[in-house]
């Protein structure tokens, strides 16, 4: 449990960061609210509506899709999904088969993809 609550702050405080760096928003909290695009907040309140019906797989499935095509601004729209995801009760994630590990991966695939896996490797690295 207590490895957990590291864990859930340490992905919230390293997507802050992200955020921050490259995105320019130093909210206190990351909604949905801090894109600024209608298309793409109603791309991730889509994905966050998946999450809340317990169907984790298939929004990270239609993220991993919206962010294939390295649009950049999709990043932003896949690290405020994990973020939020990253807010479920340890609970909510045992029942739908899901970790804070593996939000942490999704992370980690997701700064792959846009190039960016040594920011997100540094984070993983003083997390686990």
């Amino acid at each position: 449990m207590l490895q957990d609550d590291y864990i859930l702050r340490q992905i919230r405080e390293m997507v802050r960061a992200v955020m921050k760096m490259l995105f320019q928003v130093d909210a206190q909290e990351l909604t949905p609210a801090v894109i600024e695009d209608e298309n793409e907040r109603a791309e991730l309140e889509e994905l966050l509506a998946l999450t809340e019906e317990g169907k984790i797989d298939e929004a990270e499935n239609q993220l991993y899709e919206m962010t294939c095509d390295g649009d950049r601004s999709r990043l932003k729209t896949g690290l405020l999904f994990y973020y939020s995801l990253n807010g479920k009760t340890d609970e909510f994630l045992e029942e739908h088969n899901f970790s804070r590990e593996e939000i942490m991966t999704g992370i980690q695939d997701l700064a792959d993809r846009y190039g960016l896996s040594g920011i997100a490797e540094a984070f993983r690295t003083e997390i686990l």
